[in-house]
């Protein structure tokens, strides 16, 4: 069975995936980033990166991942074209990531922000880090110093907060402040220990 022992993290932006990875690291588990992953095959990608979408999203030979990210949320057409080239590459690498782990036999973190919308990984739970729209696009304000339009536009790209939250196995709810959060990580830590008493996490 693939993906025997992992945990599929997901969300939406800027509802606090990373920060919830970073507390779960520190309780001792490996973490498959798929945006670190992405952002590997990008840069190995800049050729194929040209031809779909010209010279107008480098900056000197490296792509600018800030105008890329406008192009794809301007155009449902371009942010295709992008998953088409990139998501096999990196379904790939997390398959042959998440084949080690599993041999260790101890529970591991995939975070995938498209997980859902994928559909690839059959995990053992799914994980969503949760915060409301509102509190999505006020972080994404304040963050990126996007106005409230390109805010919008980014969070209504995605599937739904909501429709994720519908979806999960287990929710770690991120509304509230970095205690709360700590918490809401250590109850799903507690939960993994439940399911693997003889292994220390």
């Amino acid at each position: 069975m693939s993906f025997k022992h992992a945990y599929a993290l997901s969300g939406g932006i800027a509802t606090g995936k990373s920060t919830a990875c970073s507390l779960l690291k520190i309780h001792g588990f490996s973490i498959i980033d798929a945006d670190i992953i992405a952002r590997e095959e990008l840069e190995k990608s800049k050729e194929e990166i040209r031809s779909l979408f010209g010279a107008e999203v480098f900056q000197g030979g490296n792509v600018d991942r800030a105008k890329l990210a406008r192009a794809i949320f301007d155009s449902t057409q371009d942010r295709e074209k992008l998953n088409a080239l990139l998501h096999p590459k990196i379904q790939q690498r997390i398959e042959t990531l998440a084949k080690s782990l599993d041999e260790k036999g101890v529970p591991y973190i995939m975070d995938i922000p498209l997980f859902f919308e994928s559909g690839k990984y059959s995990c053992k739970k799914t994980i969503v880090v949760y915060a409301p729209k509102d509190i999505q696009l006020e972080r994404l304000v304040k963050r990126e110093n996007f106005s409230l339009e390109e805010a919008t536009k980014r969070v209504n790209a995605q599937m739904s907060i909501e429709e994720k939250r519908a979806k999960a196995d287990w929710i770690i709810d991120n509304s509230k402040d970095l205690k709360h959060l700590q918490r809401e990580v250590e109850k799903f830590v507690e939960y993994v220990r439940g399911e693997y008493e003889n292994i220390k996490i």
